[in-house]
């Protein structure tokens, strides 16, 4: 966290995020999956560290080795292209996100550190248990602890979401977003951005978003079919010309060997007359 001071003079304290080559993987079609949605990855990682299956996974897609893989839910006509690289300018100024990511891991703590508890009293009687809960339980009735009781326990490591931060800068060519205020989660975590679901996104937000194409894998792609559908084709309709002419060629072929052999069937029946 550092902060940001505005044009008049106040500090903004602010999270600094950064977008580790974050690209467009694969796609969810309703056709396919039943549902739309974007599969971004981040993060480089290295293919002697990866199973066969995941690097086939990635080449197939024409895009490097990713560490984190994640889906976003989108409409069929806010689908980007795949191997596009997702830039910091694809939030403006001014908008709200949410961020989800996995909180410091504190271990065990006791209720006044986990729950806030207030404690026991300080001064007068109380015995070596001022941080203590206190009771837990009902008298003879209900005569148990009920479940999901605050108590002393684990505390940190889970999947939280923090919800309307503000986005107060953005920084394209470092591909840094700053968020005002907290987000979840130890340095050099990761985390998940998304548009805030509680707060309605600006008219000025680019849609479906702002990326950067990987124009060589673009081009290879566009090419690839081109130069492979065209010879199919050709080659398609000469086969089926070739068909035909078969097909032709076989028809009066056997045309030819009826004839004949209605030929064979006169004179035999001639040759037959003329020895009696």
């Amino acid at each position: 966290m550092t902060r940001i001071f505005t044009d008049a003079g106040e500090h903004v304290p602010v999270t600094v995020l950064r977008l580790a080559q974050c690209q467009v993987v694969a796609h969810r079609t309703k056709d396919k999956n039943g549902y739309v949605a974007l599969q971004l990855g981040s993060g480089a990682r290295r293919s002697n560290n990866m199973s066969k299956a995941d690097r086939g996974y990635f080449g197939k897609q024409n895009v490097e080795p990713k560490r984190k893989l994640a889906e976003f839910r989108v409409t069929e006509d806010s689908l980007i292209p795949v191997s596009a690289e997702i830039t910091a300018d694809h939030f403006i100024p001014g908008q709200f996100v949410d961020v989800c990511g996995i909180t410091i891991g504190k271990g065990f703590a006791g209720g006044m550190k986990r729950w806030n508890f207030a404690g026991l009293r300080a001064s007068h009687g109380v015995s070596i248990s001022h941080r203590s809960i206190g009771g837990t339980g009902g008298r003879q009735d209900p005569g148990k602890t009920f479940k999901n009781k605050k108590m002393p326990g684990h505390l940190g490591a889970e999947r939280v979401t923090t919800l309307n931060l503000k986005v107060v800068q953005t920084d394209v060519e470092r591909g840094l977003l700053l968020v005002e205020g907290a987000v979840p989660g130890a340095k050099s975590g990761w985390v998940i951005v998304r548009d805030a679901v509680k707060k309605k996104l600006p008219k000025e937000a680019p849609k479906p978003g702002k990326f950067r194409v990987n124009e060589a894998a673009e081009a290879k792609a566009e090419s690839a079919p081109k130069a492979e559908t065209k010879p199919a084709v050709e080659q398609a309709a000469q086969a089926a010309g070739a068909a035909d002419q078969a097909a032709t060629a076989a028809a009066q072929a056997a045309k030819a060997a009826d004839k004949a052999a209605e030929a064979a069937d006169k004179a035999a029946a001639v040759a037959k007359k003329e020895g009696e």
